[in-house]
């Protein structure tokens, strides 16, 4: 079939253009809120002395860009009609992230805090599907008016991608007439728990280290006795957010389980697919908009009195990473139109592989436009004057994230060789 976008899509596109700015780039101009997105960024968001934490000021202009959003009917968009959204597609938000990641830095979609006037809202989704009605009815309304912020804890010190092999443990436990289970072990990468209110903790409630029945998904709250926050991880793209934490007699009730009681990984497996094209659409967007910056300044510079654009070595590196754009967009595109017309579990047996071909390849890609994009400027390419650097340490962390490469192409060999399934 001849593959074009629809034009609802499009249309939306440009509602967004117009919405961006008509209001989000007004907000960005005043009060020198420039100073978060030029050369001073990364200085003026992080707060060097607090554990090089995001600075509150930081913080407060992302949480104004989302209730302007939010206002205009935009930040919603992916999640379902009951929830005020507006049904997003998977197809659409594909093409809206790599649109929005292709204009550069902005207050509309920031890198740093993968925070856009289009939200993802992932949690919000794992409680309408895992969630009891009582968990839906006490945590939605407070998500979405911001005033519930969860973080994801699943990965450990000594446990990343093989989380089944994960050291926290949760045993049954009655205290005061009320059943729960206490909770001891450690967390990692806890991104976001400087403002979190609640921890999702997967841990083994049964079975052997290995197995993926057996762990179970608890909401705990960050005040809980027991739980302490520590180490913040200094990374490469700072600010950071990104924490140790650790539970020593944690207690918290039944129901504080979110899903089955042992199916925890379900939960933890439930936007993995969703996530990882939408990312890949991101990483996309961002790698055009280097290639563009490139061919932009190779026309326009001119050493020894001839532009850079016509000299091969300039020209070769930039044709061969717009080829892969190309071919990578279309993939993306039909991928994620694929997902569209199945469910979940459909997905994560028949699609599962290409997903994971968008998402290490974008990944990838975003990272070598990025590099090259700063080879073709030279100095001023290397500065922080210009945004390459930005983007290459922030999608240098996809290609670990979200399942690393190797991760990633370990899926795709199963589909190939017929190791696995899903």
């Amino acid at each position: 079939m001849l593959f074009e976008i629809p034009k609802d899509i499009t249309d939306y596109l440009g509602e967004l253009d117009a919405f961006i700015e008509r209001e989000i780039k007004p907000i960005q101009a005043r009060d020198d809120n420039e100073r978060f997105f030029d050369h001073r960024r990364e200085h003026a968001r992080t707060d060097w002395d607090n554990d090089g934490l995001p600075r509150h000021e930081w913080e407060e202009l992302l949480r104004e860009m989302h209730r302007v959003a939010d206002a205009a009917g935009h930040y919603r968009f992916a999640i379902p009609e009951e929830f005020g959204g507006k049904n997003g597609s998977n197809l659409a938000m594909a093409v809206i992230r790599h649109h929005l990641a292709a204009k550069g830095l902005g207050l509309h979609n920031d890198l740093q805090n993968e925070s856009s006037i289009v939200g993802n809202l992932v949690q919000v989704l794992m409680l309408r599907d895992f969630g009891t009605e009582q968990q839906k009815r006490d945590f939605i309304p407070q998500m979405l008016a911001g005033k519930m912020r969860w973080s994801f804890g699943l990965t450990e010190e000594h446990h990343g991608s093989d989380a089944t092999h994960m050291d926290t443990r949760a045993v049954p436990e009655v205290r005061d007439g009320v059943a729960g289970y206490r909770i001891d072990g450690n967390k990692m990468w806890t991104t976001g728990l400087h403002v979190a209110t609640h921890v999702m903790t997967f841990a083994r409630t049964n079975g052997e280290d290995g197995k993926a029945r057996g762990i179970t998904c608890f909401v705990v709250p960050t005040d809980a006795p027991g739980f302490k926050v520590g180490e913040y991880m200094w990374t490469f793209n700072m600010p950071t957010d990104h924490p140790k934490c650790s539970y020593d007699n944690v207690w918290v009730p039944e129901t504080a389980i979110l899903g089955e009681l042992d199916a925890g990984l379900a939960v933890a497996q439930h936007f993995v697919h969703e996530n990882r094209i939408r990312q890949a659409a991101s990483s996309l967007g961002a790698a055009q908009y280097c290639i563009d910056e490139s061919v932009k300044y190779a026309r326009e510079r001119k050493p020894f009195g001839k532009p850079l654009a016509v000299n091969q070595a300039i020209q070769f590196p930039l044709v061969e990473l717009q080829t892969e754009t190309e071919m990578l967009r279309l993939l993306i595109w039909k991928t994620a139109a694929e997902m569209d017309t199945m469910t979940k579990p459909e997905v994560a047996v028949r699609l599962s592989d290409k997903v994971s071909m968008c998402n290490y390849r974008a990944n990838r890609l975003c990272c070598e436009a990025a590099d090259f994009a700063m080879q073709v400027h030279g100095g001023i390419g290397y500065s922080r004057h210009k945004q390459f650097e930005h983007i290459y340490r922030h999608h240098r962390r996809y290609r670990i994230t979200e399942g690393s490469e190797q991760i990633q192409m370990r899926k795709v060999a199963g589909h190939l060789f017929g190791f696995m399934g899903g």
